[in-house]
C-alpha cells in the first residue's frame, strides 16, 4: 500500500504543479474582453483539492495497516515462539548441525529410501529408513564415508517402494522451534527457525511428536 500513496502523492504533486504554471499563464495571457470563467476554475482547484484528500486518506490507511500488521506479528509471535514445528519442504540447510525430520511411511511400503542431493544434483548419501522410528537424522555424511557434508543447502527426497517397485517420491518434514515471526514486504508471515529455515507458516505445523 506504501507505493500506491507513494505513487498517488508523485503524481498529485506534479499535476498540482502543472495545474499552477498552467493557470498563471492563462491569467497573465488572457484576454481581458474575455476573461476566464471563474466558475471553471473553482471546479479544478475543487478537483485538485479531492485528490489531494484522497492522497492523504491513503497515507492515513497505509499507517493503519502497518500497525495491524505489527499487531497481527506479536499475536503470533505469542502464539508460536518456542513451539517445536514440523516444516514441509524438500529442501533444507546444513551448518553443522544434525538434521532432525519425520517422514510418514504407509504401512503399504515396504521399504522408505532417503536420498540427499546437494545444490547441483548431486547425491551424497543415501540410506534405507527404519519404519519403525520416529524421528530421523541426518548427520552431513556422505556416500565415501570419509568426510562431512560443506555447508549449504540440501535437497532430501525420500522414495517409497513396494515389491522393489518405486510406488512413488515425497518429503519429508524437517523438525525444528520457532525463534521468531516475521513479516515480508507483501504482508506475508513468515517463521524463522533454529533450523535456519525461514518458511511461510502455510508450510508449518506443530509438532507433538
Amino acid at each position: 500500500m506504501s507505493d500506491v500513496s507513494g505513487a498517488s502523492a508523485q503524481a498529485f504533486s506534479s499535476e498540482y504543479n502543472s495545474f499552477l504554471k498552467l493557470l498563471t499563464a492563462q491569467v497573465r495571457n488572457q484576454d481581458p474582453l474575455e476573461p476566464m470563467d471563474s466558475t471553471q476554475f473553482v471546479d479544478q482547484l475543487a478537483t485538485f483539492s479531492s485528490l489531494e484528500q484522497q492522497v492523504n486518506s491513503n497515507k492515513a490507511l497505509d499507517n493503519i495497516a502497518s500497525l495491524i500488521g505489527g499487531l497481527h506479528s506479536s499475536i503470533l509471535a505469542g502464539q508460536w515462539l518456542g513451539e517445536t514445528v514440523a516444516i514441509d519442504t524438500s529442501w533444507a540447510p546444513y551448518k553443522g548441525d544434525a538434521v532432525e525430520y519425520v517422514v510418514d511411511i504407509p504401512d503399504s511400503t515396504d521399504k522408505a529410501v532417503l536420498k540427499v542431493r546437494d545444490k547441483d544434483g548431486n547425491e551424497i548419501w543415501s540410506k534405507t529408513l527404519d519404519a519403525d522410528s520416529a524421528t530421523y537424522t541426518w548427520n552431513g555424511e556422505t556416500t565415501s564415508g570419509e568426510d562431512l557434508a560443506d555447508d549449504g543447502l540440501y535437497q532430501f527426497e525420500v522414495q517409497m517402494y513396494k515389491n522393489d517397485e518405486l510406488q512413488r517420491t515425497t518429503s519429508p518434514r524437517f523438525i525444528a522451534t520457532v525463534t521468531g515471526v516475521t513479516m515480508d514486504e507483501q504482508g506475508t508471515l513468515l517463521l524463522e527457525t533454529s533450523a535456519n529455515l525461514t518458511t511461510e507458516m502455510a508450510n508449518v505445523e506443530k509438532y507433538r511428536g
